[in-house]
């Protein structure tokens, strides 16, 4: 019996796909399985190198089959779509996973552990929690705005339409306006407390957390942001530099070169678009602080001379990931350069 080395598992739902090969590229198992199924399949089979997608799910299912004794690779579904040779099939997406992961010089995505993707469950459901109180948010001004009651931007400044919406005495609302108003009030409040809560948990699980804790010194990243890259890069030695890593996250220019002209657009904003937009929104706080008189090192101060704001801050979040992949891979705090030659000079 010829014996199965790679195969390429389309994982589902209910049924599975399986197309395995051997050594010398013969196809030798290629059927379906059920949920409950594949486990026993994978038990029975000696050692062999098992390709998933990095999808919903994949994640759980590369824990188990790795622990019977199987090299289990997960890649990303961009890197697997080229091989699909025409169609779109169960059967041709596995066949076209088991072409993947035989490639050399193919990218692999690190298996989360249980607790990575707990992480990464409490940072989506509070993200989930801050969409719909902005949604409601939103909805309240958007209604008193017809009835020409404004309010000026922020979430601070909605507590002036809470209290006119459950002002009784407003003769500006109609009653039935205000019975509606008042649930979509009633929401606000329930979101935010809980909002506040999930950020206490996170909080205090940074603190405890000694990576997390480092991570919080470079300036621009909070305990959100920290936790984030935490749950989101379980294994930053895979790559090979801070600029992979910035590239990963889609921080670097996108590269459209030809006949030896190189040309570089815009910034790729390939990656995960949560972490991407953290290290924006915190670079950015780090200038709006620069323009209230905080102290920033002199590379900043001369980009921001002669390159607009937002620019300057994409290449700042640029700077803050290197900044990242650095102190994951060496250890250690962030320091900066003029506090450190203070700190040898005296």
């Amino acid at each position: 019996m010829v014996e199965t080395t790679i195969i390429g598992l389309d994982v589902a739902k209910q049924i599975f796909q399986v197309h395995g090969v051997s050594a010398d590229g013969m196809v030798t198992v290629k059927r379906q399985l059920r949920r409950s199924d594949v486990l026993g399949f994978f038990g029975r089979l000696g050692r062999c190198i098992v390709g998933l997608e990095a999808c919903g799910g994949s994640h759980f299912w590369a824990r188990e089959i790795r622990a019977l004794g199987h090299d289990v690779r997960l890649i990303p579904p961009a890197y697997v779509k080229p091989y699909v040779k025409r169609g779109k099939t169960d059967a041709v997406d596995a066949e076209a996973i088991c072409e993947a992961v035989s490639r050399p010089t193919m990218r692999f995505v690190p298996i989360k552990t249980a607790e990575c993707q707990a992480a990464l469950m409490v940072l989506k459901t509070r993200d989930l929690l801050v969409r719909q109180r902005t949604q409601a948010i939103n909805a309240v001004r958007g209604h008193l705005a017809e009835l020409g009651i404004v309010a000026p931007k922020g979430l601070a400044k909605v507590r002036t339409l809470i209290a006119i919406v459950r002002d009784e005495n407003d003769e500006r609302l109609p009653s039935a306006a205000r019975t509606a108003l008042k649930l979509l009030v009633d929401q606000i409040e329930a979101l935010t407390k809980r909002v506040d809560a999930l950020g206490r948990q996170i909080v205090a699980e940074v603190r405890r957390d000694d990576t997390m804790r480092r991570l919080s010194t470079i300036p621009g990243i909070g305990p959100i942001t920290a936790a984030t890259i935490q749950a989101l890069v379980p294994d930053p030695g895979a790559f090979t530099s801070g600029r992979h890593f910035a590239a990963w996250i889609g921080l670097t220019p996108k590269m459209h070169s030809s006949g030896g002209k190189e040309q570089l657009g815009r910034i790729s904003k390939m990656g995960n678009p949560a972490l991407r937009s953290l290290l924006v929104v915190g670079a950015t706080a780090v200038l709006q602080h620069a323009r209230r008189g905080a102290t920033i090192s002199p590379w900043l101060t001369a980009l921001l001379a002669r390159r607009p704001a937002k620019v300057a801050a994409i290449a700042l979040a640029n700077k803050m990931a290197r900044i990242v992949w650095a102190l994951l891979t060496k250890g250690g705090t962030f320091i900066r350069k003029n506090r450190a030659a203070e700190h040898v000079a005296a």
